[in-house]
């Protein structure tokens, strides 16, 4: 498309958007202005545009009641959107010629196509074209005699234009409901809603819009026996009517003028009004409006005793009468199906929205759960790690100072605290894979490391027991992948525990093949062999459930939470395989998976610290639990860091204004001020230390899942604190 068609398009666009805002005030500027949109679009050879200058042609002839020449129009536009699939676009066609149909009195067919436009409307989600028909919809219906479905239909309208707001589209609903409400003889609720809609007619200066709420104003007197109010209102709808050429109002008022006349005794008066309105009606095709003009006029020649006349006008009434409802009545029978099934429709999507409303509710409430479990979770994780914390940094401690039986006996606490560790980890990893938190985290790693690193964990744990543990690689020693080391591990370490854990005498035998050589990645099984008791055929798919241990509770000697296989499946499933198991009662089991990795290039990793770089650094420390802060002091001091401690976050803050720290060890759960609020006020309000690094130490796992921490903090820490993490995290940190 050309940079001139586009800026065609553009103007197009424009002469469109003016045309429909002038439609209310000078209908025939509408007109001239669609049609240059018209022949400017024929110009370009722009189908979408032509079919929709076509449509506002169509809207403008229709208002103007030439509904043939609108109905040409309509049909046209169908023409030009069909090839290019334009359904909004042949909804409001059909919108116009379903208009045209109810407003001629062809109520069924008229219903047909406004159904058909409300259906796409109704896929699109076109609020402001759903209003219009429904209303249109309504009137139907009130013309009908089904008065129900009328209110209804209006009622839906009015909320939809609610919706986007529009208060032209509401009040225009407003005219028709304050006429229904007439008929079902509510006239004060109808003089609320026609005043209503004159008030915020005015306010949008829609003029054809405010004559028909006159109009409707001028009804509503009339039933009230006002008749003065009603002639004044009938006078001045009908004047504003003529004036912006609206034939179908202009007929309406003075059918109902001459019915006031009539009423009043006037009948010179009501005769010349009604032949007006008669051949306005005529000329438009006007049905319903002309027979009730035929009725009046034989009503009016007979009390002036002209039988002569009175007879015409009868006959002429009830031939067009009995043409039109009979009509009317077998083709509405024929379609009430359409109707019905309109209802059908309407219930169905009433009864979806309580249904997603419903959904709604229980995902809120599902999701209230997850944050109480995680609450849960993160308190249980915090008390149960704090000691942990302690006994394990006093062994780490202690480890180099004892000897002997004393050394067994640390070995024993360091074992102990250790397997409590596992199991805590266990039910937290367990409930973040089960909720769906857990991915991949891989990093440049040496599987063949890795692999020593994991046989080495469980070395001693086998001897122990006198079972011989040995480790098949045949991974090239220099080739690196992207892996998740932590989740890795995990899955081989539960494997391998649960091996050692059921084989009392042999050994355990961990493989790594290489099964397949890509140009960027590997193809990996790695399975776990064991010589123990097996398994039986029908338990194998009931391991892998969680919190479930083959052997009764009360009989079993291995001792765990269940957990492990049921952690092993979700992690294997996240690397994109299956756990799978081959196992014969007595003889042992194998489990086994294979992985592809992606294979990268090596990483040079520098040799470990000699402790002395943090030397003389100051780090503020905030922990309320005593031996936790004397410990992680006691470990600090012997890098030669100096500490300031302090018990809650309040006092951190307050140290934070005195002097700069190097870093700030903060723990998450305290009295008075918790950590997260603490760090908050230090990284936001004026003290010395802004920019200074703050490390989360915290025995709560859930800390990782507060978005607002991580953002917080420089670093998190989890307790039980591992000693080389925290002295790199700490020497990293000064380096920065």
């Amino acid at each position: 498309m050309t940079i001139r068609n586009l800026q065609d398009i553009d103007t197009i666009k424009l002469l469109l958007e003016d045309a429909y805002s002038e439609r209310t005030s000078n209908i025939y500027n509408s007109i001239k202005t669609a049609n240059r949109a018209l022949k400017m679009s024929k110009a370009i050879a722009n189908k979408t545009y032509i079919g929709r200058s076509l449509n506002q042609l169509a809207l403008y002839h229709m208002i103007i009641s030439d509904f043939e020449l609108s109905k040409n129009y309509s049909k046209e536009a169908i023409t030009y959107f069909k090839p290019v699939n334009d359904e909004q676009g042949i909804a409001d066609a059909n919108y116009s010629i379903g208009s045209i149909h109810y407003k001629t009195n062809n109520y069924h067919t008229g219903l047909k196509y406004l159904l058909e436009s409300l259906r796409i409307y109704r896929k699109y989600n076109d609020l402001h074209n759903q209003s219009k028909v429904e209303k249109a919809i309504g009137t139907i219906y009130e013309y009908m005699g089904d008065h129900d479905n009328a209110f209804k239909s209006y009622k839906s309208s009015i909320k939809i234009a609610r919706k986007i707001p529009d208060l032209n589209l509401e009040t225009n609903v407003c005219n028709n409901l304050s006429g229904l409400m007439l008929k079902k003889k509510k006239p004060l609720f109808a003089m609320q809603i026609i005043e209503h809609s004159i008030s915020k007619k005015r306010l949008t200066n829609d003029i054809r819009g405010l004559g028909f709420a006159i109009y409707g104003r001028g009804k509503v007197f009339y039933y009230k026996e006002d008749y003065e109010s009603a002639k004044s209102d009938f006078l001045t709808a009908i004047d504003i009517h003529k004036d912006t050429v609206e034939y179908l109002g202009t007929a309406m008022g003075l059918h109902k003028l001459g019915v006031l006349y009539f009423k009043l005794g006037a009948l010179e008066e009501a005769i010349a009004v009604l032949e007006e309105s008669l051949e306005l009606s005529r000329t438009h095709n006007m049905s319903m409006i002309k027979i009730k003009n035929y009725h009046i006029l034989y009503l009016i020649y007979k009390q002036n005793k002209n039988i002569e006349k009175a007879l015409d006008y009868l006959e002429i009434y009830l031939s067009e009468k009995e043409s039109v409802i009979n009509a009317q009545t077998l083709k509405v029978m024929e379609d009430y199906d359409l109707i019905n099934k309109m209802n059908k429709l309407e219930n169905e999507a009433e009864l979806q929205r309580v249904k997603q409303k419903s959904i709604d509710k229980k995902n809120k409430e599902e999701q209230r759960t997850v944050q109480l479990k995680q609450q849960f979770l993160s308190i249980m994780s915090h008390e149960i790690r704090t000691p942990l914390n302690a006994i394990t940094t006093i062994v780490s401690i202690l480890e180099k100072k004892v000897t002997g039986e004393n050394k067994e006996l640390l070995q024993s606490l360091q074992f102990a605290s250790n397997n409590l560790i596992n199991i805590v980890n266990d039910i937290l990893d367990f409930t973040k894979l089960d909720s769906r938190k857990s991915k991949l985290e891989p990093d440049n790693s040496n599987f063949y490391n890795l692999c020593d690193k994991i046989l080495n964990l469980h070395l001693n744990v086998a001897h122990n027991k006198g079972l011989d543990i040995v480790l098949e690689n045949d991974i090239s020693k220099a080739q690196n992948y992207l892996i998740d080391e932590t989740k890795m591990t995990q899955i081989l370490s539960n494997l391998i525990n649960n091996a050692i854990k059921f084989t009392d005498k042999g050994g355990v035998t961990i493989s790594a093949e290489l099964l397949e050589e890509k140009r960027t990645h590997d193809v990996i099984k790695l399975s776990v062999k064991d010589t123990g008791e097996g398994i039986l055929e029908k338990d194998i798919t009931e391991i892998f459930e969680s919190f479930t241990q083959v052997k009764p509770i009360m009989t079993r000697k291995q001792g765990g939470t269940g957990l492990g296989l049921a952690i092993v499946k979700r992690l294997v499933k996240l690397h994109g395989s299956d756990i799978k198991v081959k196992s014969k009662e007595h003889k042992g089991s194998e489990f086994y998976f294979i992985v592809e990795l992606e294979k990268v290039k090596s990483v040079t990793i520098k040799s470990s610290n000699s402790y002395n770089e943090l030397k003389g650094k100051l780090v503020l420390l905030a922990e309320d639990t005593p031996i936790n802060s004397m410990l992680i002091k006691k470990l600090l001091s012997n890098w030669g860091v100096i500490t300031d401690h302090v018990v809650n976050g309040k006092e951190a803050f307050k140290f934070a204004k005195q002097k700069h720290y190097d870093f700030i060890l903060m723990d998450i759960h305290m009295p008075e001020m918790n950590g997260l609020d603490a760090t908050h006020l230090i990284k936001t309000e004026k003290n010395f230390n802004s920019k200074t690094p703050v490390f989360a130490v915290t025995a709560d796992v859930m800390t990782n899942e507060n978005k607002e921490g991580l953002n917080l903090f420089d670093g998190i820490l989890l307790k039980p604190i591992e000693i080389e993490k925290l002295y790199t995290t700490l020497a990293n940190a000064i380096k920065q």
